[in-house]
């Protein structure tokens, strides 16, 4: 039985080091500490969590520091728990106590999912409501454009005759996923 620890903050410039001090309190080793800097939106985009749960093994145990950090709706969340579950994993989310394994349980799970998920929905209003009073006061822009990198007509032109694959092309210009497939939308050349 491994005992492992996921992390997550919602971007790159915060930092875990507050998860990362929980983790260490149960002498957990440093290779099942899965930390990822992603938003907890979905499941789809957290390559990190994608990888740990194919790790774990019957028998293990996943710990995480609350549930808002493993999943932000309610959905994800049991969908989750239902995969450890069906696993023989045991999940233990520390801030909110919860053991899995029992009915009550699972029904303190889902309350505190879907309270999660109401945190999230709330940020989501608030910054919209944040945006629309900007934008009346002249002061919100929108994102900037984003601009084609350097030799970008190069390596499309190579992508379509099928001499490199997207993700070489990402690489080389040092492109996310998402911006990657938005200059594909949009170019015209």
């Amino acid at each position: 039985m491994n005992t492992y620890f996921y992390i997550r903050v919602s971007s790159k410039d915060q930092n875990t080091i507050r998860q990362e001090v929980k983790s260490k309190q149960y002498d957990i080793p440093v290779e099942n500490v899965f930390i990822e800097k992603a938003s907890g939106n979905n499941t789809i985009d957290r390559p990190v969590l994608i990888n740990m749960m194919a790790a774990l093994k019957n028998g293990d145990k996943l710990i995480v520091e609350s549930i808002s950090r493993f999943a932000r709706n309610t959905k994800d969340l049991i969908n989750l728990v239902e995969q450890l579950n069906s696993k023989g994993i045991i999940f233990v989310s520390l801030k909110e106590a919860i053991d899995t394994t029992t009915p009550t349980g699972m029904f303190m799970l889902t309350i505190f999912g879907a309270v999660a998920q109401l945190e999230r929905d709330y940020i989501k209003d608030r910054q919209m409501e944040g945006i629309a009073i900007a934008k009346q006061e002249g002061k919100f822009k929108g994102r900037k454009a984003i601009e084609y990198p350097k030799q970008w007509d190069k390596y499309y032109k190579m992508m379509k005759q099928g001499q490199i694959k997207g993700i070489d092309v990402m690489k080389i210009l040092e492109l996310k996923k998402t911006t990657f497939y938005k200059l594909i939308k949009e170019y015209k050349g």
